[in-house]
């Protein structure tokens, strides 16, 4: 499926052209979140790209699990599904199968999709259904008070992990990538530009979207996040991929990432030993690569120069079948073979029996 199947154009009942602004997608209701919550800016941004897309609000719907992200669909003026925990995606599988038409988002958190839901989030990246998922992680469950969460690191203290969270943490990007998504990316809630450009990229993608969004808990995880989202730290501790690019960063763009056979490491560039030609160019369509970004998890010692930044942008984007199609494809062959089906007939089945 092309792009442009997927899109349709802002015409209103009469066919003439309509012009959104981010108002058009902000719904009367209040928002209810904490105060300085990072979900009202990912709202915000979420509402400031829908005019961009090129997809009439009729047809744009957010299907939500549980969780604080999950009353996103309530501030968004298009249809939408607070539905139960962990199964919004096969919700969403099922509208899109019935309906191609739709451009179809789902809301969730870590808690939501990783620990209840991780069997469908798993199962939809397989599939390959066309349709976006935004992953808000912000490493513990908020809406049920502050209880560590599958993403927490270890050693996490909550009201649930008072002496320290023994559990190993599910890695998103690599959970991902291991079930064969088609395309997994990463941005935070901070950095409205680059969020923005990863939600436009996320809708171009035909296919599962899978893009994670770093959001800060102010109540419950304050500053988890906060090396890569502080203006002073982010240069040195996040890296901006860019497809076809080299994997430069700092505040001076002095450091970047080489390859020693597939083992990543920083060096300095302005020390004369290495030049951008050395250093390892990113490649969207590389799966191996991607696997080794998505674990750029080094947690920096003081004065450590060379430990790896965190990777932001898109890490892997591939084209390969969707499941939405395949389905419609496949029931449109079989009608065209065998005509239409008869309900009576397929309850009855094949075989009967007697019974004395």
């Amino acid at each position: 499926m092309t792009l442009q199947t997927k899109i349709d154009q802002h015409l209103n009942v009469n066919g003439d052209p309509v012009t959104y602004t981010s108002k058009d997608f902000s719904s009367d209701q209040d928002v209810r979140w904490c105060p300085g919550c990072g979900d009202y800016t990912i709202l915000k941004q979420v509402q400031n790209t829908m005019p961009d897309i090129g997809v009439n609000k009729e047809n744009i719907v957010f299907i939500s699990g549980i969780g604080c992200a999950a009353r996103f669909p309530y501030y968004m003026n298009t249809f939408g599904m607070h539905s139960i925990h962990g199964r919004a995606p096969a919700i969403a599988t099922g509208l899109k199968v019935t309906r191609p038409d739709l451009s179809v988002w789902i809301i969730t958190g870590d808690g939501d999709s990783l620990s209840i839901g991780a069997n469908h989030f798993v199962q939809l990246l397989r599939r390959n259904v066309d349709v976006n998922l935004l992953l808000f992680n912000n490493q513990v469950y908020g809406l049920t008070k502050g209880q560590y969460s599958p993403t927490a690191p270890e050693g996490s203290v909550s009201k649930s992990t008072p002496y320290g969270s023994i559990d190993h943490p599910f890695n998103p990007l690599s959970l991902s990538l291991g079930a064969d998504a088609g395309f997994v990316a990463r941005t935070m809630d901070r950095d409205p530009k680059h969020l923005q450009k990863m939600l436009k990229r996320t809708h171009e993608h035909s296919g599962t979207s899978m893009l994670e969004i770093y959001q800060n808990c102010i109540v419950f995880n304050d500053g988890a996040f906060e090396l890569f989202t502080d203006k002073k730290s982010r240069p040195r501790e996040a890296i901006y991929l860019e497809d076809g690019e080299p994997l430069v960063f700092g505040k001076d763009k002095e450091k970047g990432v080489r390859l020693d056979g597939l083992k990543p490491e920083v060096v300095l560039l302005d020390e004369g030993k290495y030049s951008q030609e050395d250093l390892w160019i990113h490649d969207e369509t590389d799966s191996t690569k991607a696997y080794l970004l998505s674990r750029f998890f080094d947690s920096p010692e003081p004065g450590d120069e060379y430990h790896l930044p965190r990777p932001f942008g898109v890490l892997y984007a591939v084209n390969r079948p969707c499941y939405d199609v395949g389905v419609r494809n496949q029931v449109d062959e079989v009608i065209t073979r065998k005509g239409e089906g008869e309900l009576n007939e397929l309850l009855r089945g094949p075989a009967t029996w007697e019974v004395k």
